[in-house]
């Protein structure tokens, strides 16, 4: 016998968001992962309002203080006696800012190129991919360098920077999916109606790419995170006062040996958010897989 709540749900049918949505929270791995980064993303945001260190004020008496309970510097300070859990706070929000952004806007012009690749096809196609190819054989550190350094280490040229080189994978994962999808008996039925071509692009087969779009960009986010440490790591990202985990990573790894705590609370944090991402990402492509329905 099926109770009223698993009778009601046969009756009306689910859809494929409700069970995606089911079987995600029936992964604990993930949906620990979520709470996780939603607890990192909320201290990013909120916890330097909360402390009573400023992110750049320098306390000369209190250099390199290893951490401690006994003092305001719980995370301990770097070698200017700036306090570090503040500087790891801020840090996580301009890397976790710089990480949203960035994959928002690939995401977008992946999107965009690769379904108007798909959908049109022939000689439209052929030159949008390879305009594609072209730029996957750009050497993506070298030109990043070169970018950042001819126009400066300002914040949005790093979003901008990192976004022209990371949106080619996802136009040919959502041009992969859109040649399939062309076909199908809906966009037929638009195109004998005389809908647009946009419209259909659109409001037809993008939609109808979101499942793979979505698992898609838990697979970015962290790629985009790690390329800003590292071009933060060689000292071409945020510029100081400013920081970011890359940046605060470069200075531990200069002081290791006399300060590890400077390196490890900045490097941990960072991999455990590249992690929870991973492991979110997991829990989405499992939930979002048709075959598990």
């Amino acid at each position: 016998m099926f109770k009223p709540k698993e009778l009601g749900d046969l009756l009306a049918g689910r859809s494929l968001w409700s069970d995606a949505r089911r079987r995600f929270m029936r992964n604990k791995a993930a949906l620990f992962s979520l709470c996780l980064l939603t607890l990192i993303s909320l201290a990013c945001v909120v916890g330097p309002w909360l402390l009573p260190h400023a992110f750049d004020s320098a306390d000369w008496d209190a250099m390199s203080i290893a951490p401690t309970l006994k003092n305001a510097h719980f995370w301990g300070t770097d070698e200017a006696g700036r306090d570090l859990l503040v500087r790891c706070l801020i840090g996580g929000r301009i890397s976790l800012t710089v990480g949203l952004l960035a994959t928002l806007a690939s995401v977008s012009l992946g999107i965009a190129w690769g379904a108007t690749a798909g959908f049109l096809g022939g000689k439209v196609d052929a030159l949008m991919m390879r305009v594609v190819d072209m730029m996957y054989a750009i050497p993506y550190l070298l030109i990043a360098i070169l970018l950042v350094t001819i126009l400066g280490r300002e914040f949005y040229l790093v979003v901008i920077t990192i976004t022209v080189f990371s949106w080619m994978d996802m136009a040919r994962v959502v041009r992969g999916q859109t040649l399939s999808l062309r076909s199908m008996e809906y966009v037929e039925a638009a195109r004998a109606i005389g809908v647009s071509t946009r419209r259909i692009i659109f409001a037809h087969i993008v939609p109808n790419l979101l499942g793979v779009v979505v698992i898609y960009t838990t697979v970015t986010v962290p790629g985009v995170i790690l390329t800003e440490s590292v071009l933060s790591f060689l000292g071409l990202g945020i510029q100081e006062p400013m920081t970011s985990w890359g940046v605060l990573i470069s200075d531990g790894a200069r002081v290791m040996e006399v300060s590890p705590w400077i390196l490890l609370f900045p490097a941990g944090l960072l991999s455990i958010t590249l992690y929870c991402i991973n492991f979110i990402g997991d829990g989405l492509r499992d939930a979002l897989d048709p075959k598990e329905r």
